[in-house]
């Protein structure tokens, strides 16, 4: 299939309009996949890149994250996935310890250029090459339509839930982003209602913020139990502003923020299992 024209959907400047475009698929190296696209998800991320909002991009960029493949650990007919990179050095300190995600020769899913020089194209096409270290199997009882957004938004929320809740310790954890409410489990927390965030201050040993665009931090930052932490996911465009003096003072707080990008392959792997 490597050579042959495919077709997809392309945003070919900052408007972020997708069109019909067809383009070449890049000749496959011996540690490739050749995948078919049969469903593939659509994030804000996706939004992000296509208007140049996070980094510069190589247009026409044909956005999207999922497929369908053969060779190598894969047979001809398997279910896969694919996330958003297909590609890294290898061969570094991060590549060899499991955190190949931030590589500094990582090569996105869409938008960026390839090593051999070709650039890369997304899922809103008909078919895709890939290094098969980025490839996962996607069990036979679920339905690829249900499989796709797990493959960018479900395991970026995963792979920090996992790496901090690695011990035996019952944690209470936020996750923030639905509909400006907070989780906690089963239970809802409005964030416009100050009864219920000043009820709640103090309780949590993590926050996970999903949230794409700004927002104010200082008012979740009073949830954080002493030495809790606030750990990013999403891409945010502009600035985000906090009061450093509750962190530091208040919450005993050393790591006052993280920011988790993507998840290495063999964590989206075992999100399948």
């Amino acid at each position: 299939m490597e050579g042959r024209e495919v077709i997809g959907r392309a945003a070919t400047d900052v408007s972020g309009h997708l069109s019909p475009y067809s383009f070449t698929l890049r000749k496959t190296g011996p540690e490739d996949v050749v995948l078919k696209v049969l469903y593939c998800g659509v994030d804000h991320t996706d939004l992000h890149q296509m208007r140049s909002e996070i980094m510069l991009i190589n247009y026409p960029m044909v956005p999207g994250s999922w497929k369908w493949a053969y060779k190598n650990k894969f047979k001809l007919g398997d279910k896969v996935g694919v996330g958003r990179i297909i590609s890294s050095c290898g061969a570094c300190l991060l590549c060899n310890s499991n955190s190949e995600q931030y590589c500094s020769e990582r090569v996105l899913t869409t938008g960026v250029v390839h090593k051999d020089g070709t650039p890369t194209h997304g899922d809103f096409a008909s078919a895709m090459v890939v290094h098969h270290k980025f490839v996962v199997k996607i069990p036979e009882k679920l339905a690829l339509e249900q499989a796709a957004p797990l493959l960018c938004a479900g395991v970026t929320a995963y792979s920090p839930l996992k790496e901090f809740n690695n011990s035996d310790k019952a944690i209470k954890a936020g996750i923030f982003g639905a509909r400006r409410s907070w989780t906690f489990g089963d239970y809802f927390l409005v964030s416009s209602n100050a009864a219920e965030m000043e009820g709640a201050a103090a309780s949590l040993d993590y926050i996970l913020d999903t949230v794409p665009a700004v927002h104010a931090l200082d008012p979740y930052v009073s949830l954080l139990n002493v030495g809790g932490k606030l750990i990013l996911v999403r891409v945010v465009t502009k600035p985000l502003h906090f009061n450093t003096e509750d962190l530091v003072l208040s919450r005993g707080v050393n790591e006052p923020s993280r920011a988790r990008i993507l998840s290495n392959s063999t964590r989206t792997q075992k999100l399948f299992m």
